[in-house]
């Protein structure tokens, strides 16, 4: 197996590195103060190709590989992992628009994503509960040459400040389960949109709500794929997303790691710096050697997916065990900083509550780890809860 970076990768890399530690990392506090994503900046990352850089070039992006696309997110969750949102979104989104949308659809929506002129969010979690995500109450309902929205979405990243919002929606009856789902593609500014902001423990600049559909007329060229299909193109979208949310929590990690190590050689204590201390150095080299591993997992799950091969698997593994492994890691440099560790002056206790979030968003680290034993061992595993 050859680890060796292409001489593109390396370059690509090194451009999202110089924008998280140039553009990122100085406003990282300040964006969780003001609660929303600076535009300009979006469009800054956009101009560098950053969002969706997977995407074809004829879409606006550059083509690259999964692989690369991950490279790229990673230096962004360093940066700012609630930036990392923007192409985790715009990739997610963008590869269900690219393969399903309509070709007026994909020409007219997808550059403007690549641009960082229009953030587009995905509407699936519903107020009774995100991972049973097969059963949605929302309905669209035919309406002559289209359809009419009537429900709502809970717990929408970007709620807030998306311009569109990639909806799932039931348009067949509610015991046909996953096979009754559809997905269509809402202007956020639509007759009879209303959206809520809440008050999170983290991820604050993310703008997460609730998005209200009360009678909201979309055609029938806004939907997304063949009618009943919806539930399937944002499952196998999961796949990637999973792997890339794996990483910037990875890259938020590394960030607080790469602060923390020259704290221990600076630090004194009786005499001497505590990086001569076994109990201050070991935890910190057993999450650096732990983030060297899932980093290499998340690697592979990509590589797998580059070639076609399956990786649902290995795309779980990274989703239920990095974000776990961020949160401890981060965890262990607020306490290797002592009482100063604990002050809100530095960003660990930031990235520690924005990576905790990343332990329930897209997917927890149960279902996660239900997905892992069904590509074992097949559905037995999880009959039970399939029958519920």
């Amino acid at each position: 197996m050859d680890f060796a970076l292409t001489d593109d990768q390396k370059q690509l890399q090194e451009a999202a590195r110089r924008f998280a530690h140039e553009r990122l990392r100085p406003g990282y506090r300040q964006r969780e103060l003001d609660g929303r994503f600076d535009r300009a900046l979006v469009r800054a990352m956009g101009d560098l190709g950053l969002i969706t850089p997977d995407l074809p070039e004829e879409y606006g992006g550059m083509g690259i590989d999964g692989l690369t696309a991950g490279l790229i997110i990673e230096q962004v969750g360093y940066g700012d992992i609630i930036v990392g949102y923007i192409p985790m979104l715009g990739s997610l989104c963008g590869q269900i628009l690219a393969r399903h949308g309509t070709p007026d659809m994909a020409r007219d929506v997808l550059p403007k994503i690549a641009r960082g002129e229009t953030l587009v969010a995905l509407g699936l979690t519903e107020p009774r509960g995100g991972s049973d995500a097969a059963h949605l109450i929302l309905r669209a309902r035919p309406d002559g040459n289209g359809y009419v929205l009537d429900g709502e979405k809970a717990s929408i990243s970007m709620a807030n400040q998306a311009d569109k919002v990639l909806v799932a929606a039931r348009t067949g009856a509610e015991s046909e389960g996953a096979h009754g789902v559809s997905m269509f593609l809402v202007d956020l500014t639509a007759k009879g949109v209303t959206r809520s902001a809440y008050n999170d423990l983290g991820s604050k600049a993310v703008g997460r709500g609730s998005i209200w559909f009360d009678g909201v007329r979309v055609e029938a060229e806004e939907r997304v794929g063949p009618e009943g299909k919806g539930f399937t193109q944002v499952m196998q979208g999961f796949d990637y997303s999973r792997a890339m949310i794996a990483l910037k929590c990875l890259g938020s990690a590394q960030a607080s790691l790469d602060e923390t190590w020259p704290y221990t050689v600076e630090r004194q204590a009786f005499d001497r710096p505590i990086a001569q201390y076994q109990g201050v150095t070991f935890p910190l080299v057993e999450f650096d050697t732990q983030i060297q591993a899932a980093r290499l997992l998340c690697y592979r799950a990509l590589w797998l997916r580059d070639r076609g091969l399956p990786h649902t698997a290995e795309a779980a593994m990274c989703k239920w065990w990095a974000p776990r492994l961020a949160v401890d890691t981060i965890h262990q440099c607020i306490l290797t900083h002592g009482h100063l560790g604990y002050s809100m002056d530095l960003p660990h206790q930031q990235r520690l509550r924005d990576v905790m979030g990343l332990e329930i968003g897209d997917g927890t680290a149960q279902v996660s780890k239900m997905i892992v034993a069904r590509e074992r061992v097949g559905r037995v595993s999880v009959q039970y809860a399939w029958k519920k």
